[in-house]
């Protein structure tokens, strides 16, 4: 019994911090989705949008082709 709670709450823990993460979807005109790893930023400089994949590299893609940016 007591193994059981243990389990379950470790299972809880663990669904709540998933639950945490700020993954989100770049939508493109173009149809494609892209999955970022945090929240996609401005680069004043360049006025690309950047953003970090699973794999942690940095990427960006140009303002005009993003439709919509969404919080998963």
């Amino acid at each position: 019994m007591k193994q059981s709670l243990v389990a379950l709450i470790c299972a809880a823990a663990f669904l709540v911090l998933a639950g945490c993460a700020k993954d989100h979807l770049i939508a493109t005109h173009d149809g494609r989705l892209i999955e970022t790893d945090n929240k996609p930023k401005i680069d004043d400089d360049t006025g690309m949008i950047e953003y970090k994949d699973y794999e942690g590299r940095v990427n960006q893609i140009p303002q005009s082709e993003v439709r919509e940016i969404k919080e998963r």
